[in-house]
């Protein structure tokens, strides 16, 4: 498993902003849409492209086109649906899916109670978007589901990583699958209650709000 944590001023920049505990939730969505976009810069370097040839106004030449199938992104709800669009603004003609998983605090097991996803991902690529890689249990689930129907290669977009979470998913993922993480930061610990410390609190009620 790859692990790229993204050094850059305006990523560094952003994330302060997102973890302040003042940032109102209308500039949090923003700034998590912006930052996601620079994420997914570097999360799509090695999306699967083929020669193609266009006809300029002056003359023919050979470039470089997306190729079938096309990459399918996946956002964990809830929270994965605030990073959905900064994703898809650099692969607008990717296919979307949706994983709905919820984690038992105590047990820390994972269930499923929502899918939107083909039955088949043989040979695709997928991009797996979710704020908070903290015990990593969550993205080891849908890792693992997606590779169940095929999926070729799987890279993880997280604004935030907890260590505890990235060495779980060493250890717990087929060390032959294709698996890339790509973080704006990680952070020193998780706490006892498994948030993530400094971080930036509950990412999907900062983004949309407390539902009790």
């Amino acid at each position: 498993m790859r692990v790229l944590n993204i050094d850059h001023p305006l990523v560094a920049h952003k994330l302060t902003v997102l973890r302040d505990k003042n940032t109102p939730s209308s500039v949090f969505r923003q700034l998590a849409d912006e930052l996601v976009t620079l994420l997914a810069y570097e999360a799509t370097r090695n999306v699967a492209v083929a020669p193609a040839e266009v006809e300029t106004p002056v003359a023919t030449t050979v470039g470089r086109k997306l190729t079938d199938p096309k990459p399918m992104v996946v956002p964990i709800l809830r929270a994965g649906l605030g990073m959905l669009d900064g994703i898809t603004r650099l692969l607008p003609t990717a296919e979307v899916g949706f994983l709905g998983m919820v984690r038992n605090d105590e047990t820390l097991e994972v269930t499923t109670y929502a899918n939107r996803l083909p039955d088949d991902l043989t040979g695709r690529q997928c991009f797996v978007v979710d704020p908070m890689l903290a015990t990593g249990h969550t993205l080891i689930a849908s890792v693992n589901y997606l590779l169940e129907k095929g999926a070729r290669d799987i890279t993880c977009v997280t604004l935030l990583s907890a260590p505890e979470g990235i060495a779980t998913m060493e250890q717990k993922l087929d060390k032959n699958a294709n698996i890339t993480v790509v973080t704006a930061a990680i952070d020193e610990k998780l706490n006892e209650k498994n948030y993530i410390v400094p971080g930036l609190g509950d990412a999907g009620d900062r983004l949309f709000g407390v539902v009790d």
